[in-house]
C-alpha cells in the first residue's frame, strides 16, 4: 500500500521546488522517523539525501524504506555540521526539527544549510512560536529555551516571536520568499483543547 504523508506544509514546499527549475536534489535535515517525508520527494523524482542525529529515528526510517521499497539515502549526521560540500543541493528542508536546538545552534544550522544550498536554491524551515501552549513549560535554559518532557526524556525546545526567526536568514543572506503563521486549536490528551503555534518559511539563496 502506498504510504500516506501528513506533512502538508512540505507539499507546499514541493510546489515551490518544482517551479524553481533546478536539478532535483534535496536534503532533509532531521530525516528519520516512522514516516520520513523524503518519500514525498522521492515519489516526484527527486534524488533524496537525509541526515538524522537519533539512532532510533534512523531505524524507524530504514524499516519504512524496506516496507515500501524505497532508498531515501538517510544516514547519521548533525545539521550543525553538515557532511557535504558547498553548494551540493538545490533544495533543503528541516521540518519540525530545528527548534530542538538552542537559538545559537539554530543560527549555526541555518549557516550550514546556506553553505550546502546552491545559488537560486530554496529551503523550508519551521519554528515553534510563543503562541504555543508549551511556550513556557519546563526548565528555562535561556530566553525562549526550555527543557521539556517528550518521548520519555527531556528535550530542548526553542520558542520564537513571530518575526524573530528572520534574523537567522538575515545573518546568512537568505531572502524570505514565503511565510505562513499557523495557530490552531487541537484536542488535549486529558480533554479540552490546546493551542499549537508555528511559523513556516521558504527562503532563497540569492
Amino acid at each position: 500500500m502506498k504510504p500516506i504523508f501528513t506533512q502538508n506544509q512540505l507539499f507546499t514546499f514541493l510546489l515551490f521546488c518544482n517551479g524553481q527549475g533546478l536539478e532535483k536534489t534535496i536534503l532533509d535535515c532531521g530525516a528519520g522517523g516512522k514516516r520520513p517525508p523524503l518519500g514525498i520527494f522521492a515519489d516526484h523524482g527527486y534524488a533524496t539525501t537525509g541526515i538524522e542525529i537519533d539512532d532510533e529515528a534512523i531505524e524507524h526510517a530504514k524499516a519504512f524504506e524496506e516496507e515500501h521499497g524505497m532508498d531515501l539515502n538517510i544516514s547519521k549526521g548533525d545539521m550543525r555540521a553538515l557532511p557535504y560540500e558547498d553548494e551540493s543541493f538545490s533544495y533543503v528542508y528541516s521540518y519540525n526539527t530545528i527548534f530542538h536546538m538552542s537559538k545559537e545552534e539554530i543560527n549555526k544550522a541555518i549557516g550550514e544549510i546556506n553553505r550546502v544550498l546552491k545559488p537560486g536554491g530554496i529551503c523550508f524551515v519551521n519554528f515553534l512560536t510563543t503562541k504555543d501552549f508549551r511556550a513556557e513549560m519546563g526548565e528555562k535554559i535561556a530566553e525562549g529555551e526550555y527543557l521539556q518532557k517528550e518521548r520519555g526524556g527531556l528535550i530542548l525546545h526553542s520558542y520564537h516571536e513571530e518575526d524573530e526567526p528572520e534574523k537567522y536568514f538575515e545573518n546568512h543572506g537568505l531572502k524570505v520568499g514565503y511565510k505562513e503563521t499557523r495557530v490552531r486549536m487541537v484536542p488535549a490528551p486529558n480533554g479540552g483543547t490546546v493551542t499549537l503555534g508555528l511559523v513556516d518559511y521558504i527562503v532563497e539563496k540569492i
